[in-house]
């Protein structure tokens, strides 16, 4: 199941795609929020709304932020082989966290800002896990029973102040600088230990091109090392690293193609679908 929220003139609606295109569950009567539905359950109240063929198609719908209120946003760099060896950068023995600040979250098809004081500006197609429970010291077996279901987020970095000093956190924390959606696939809909395909482009040129099970830490690993140390709550997005083929990596500065002004980026992760976003 396909789940979003929608921004209406009526304010946030909960959304579903269905094989006739995207439906606004709210206003066909649906009093369940997407919050609601991560905190609480009841996927199977929806279906009869899903599946009512006289329920109006959006033509045009505007996707507000996957989650609302905004949670704690947590990542995970160089979780992709492939990506760490191409920085020079030794294989982690445990997952390495960072986070970003809830203004970091846009939604699909928002303008990201470039501030003019920085150049360095890089993408990072990432697989997001939307929890759906409490974890605290979760074992890798009570893991995944925490997970509400999953999304696509660029994980936006400005190379030259994340590279500052050890810590990470003002290169990646700029506003609009965690872009998710515009879909929440529910976890019994999309399994990230089968080799699902993950992809960026820029202004459609492919850019990076790996799959979810090339990841060093799995979903299941990275939830129960991150709750040993963080209190995860249902609504608390993840992003869970970056395949190879991103700016950073490049050797030669003439190769290093950074973000600008009116470049799009899009994220296109296989069964969740294709996050756009234009940087301004």
């Amino acid at each position: 199941m396909k789940l979003a929220n929608i921004t209406t003139n009526d304010g946030i609606h909960l959304a579903a795609e269905t094989p006739r295109g995207v439906i606004d569950l709210s206003a066909a009567g649906c009093p369940l929020s997407l919050q609601e539905l991560i905190w609480d359950g009841g996927l199977d109240y929806l279906k009869p709304y899903i599946e009512n063929p006289n329920i109006r198609v959006l033509e045009s719908p505007v996707f507000g932020n996957v989650v609302y209120p905004v949670g704690k946003l947590l990542c995970v760099g160089f979780n992709y082989k492939s990506h760490t060896l191409a920085t020079g950068t030794e294989l982690p023995k445990y997952p390495n966290l960072f986070s970003k600040f809830d203004n970091a979250l846009v939604p699909h098809n928002a303008q990201v800002e470039l501030p003019p004081w920085e150049v360095s500006y890089d993408y990072e197609a990432e697989l997001v896990i939307v929890m759906g429970k409490s974890a605290w010291g979760v074992s890798e077996e009570e893991a995944m029973g925490c997970v509400f279901g999953y999304t696509c987020g660029n994980d936006l970095s400005c190379r030259d102040s994340q590279m500052r000093s050890g810590q990470w956190l003002i290169g990646k924390t700029m506003p609009g600088f965690g872009p998710c959606g515009p879909f929440v696939v529910t976890a019994d809909s999309f399994d990230p230990f089968q080799p699902m395909k993950i992809r960026s482009y820029v202004n459609g040129e492919l850019r990076q091109d790996g799959l979810t099970t090339q990841m060093i830490f799995n979903c299941a690993q990275i939830i129960s090392y991150a709750s040993r140390y963080v209190r995860l709550e249902p609504g608390d997005l993840i992003f869970t690293g970056t395949p190879s083929g991103v700016m950073l990596e490049k050797k030669d500065p003439q190769e290093k193609k950074w973000l600008k002004a009116g470049d799009v980026v899009d994220i296109e992760i296989e069964g969740i679908g294709t996050l756009r976003n234009t940087m301004k």
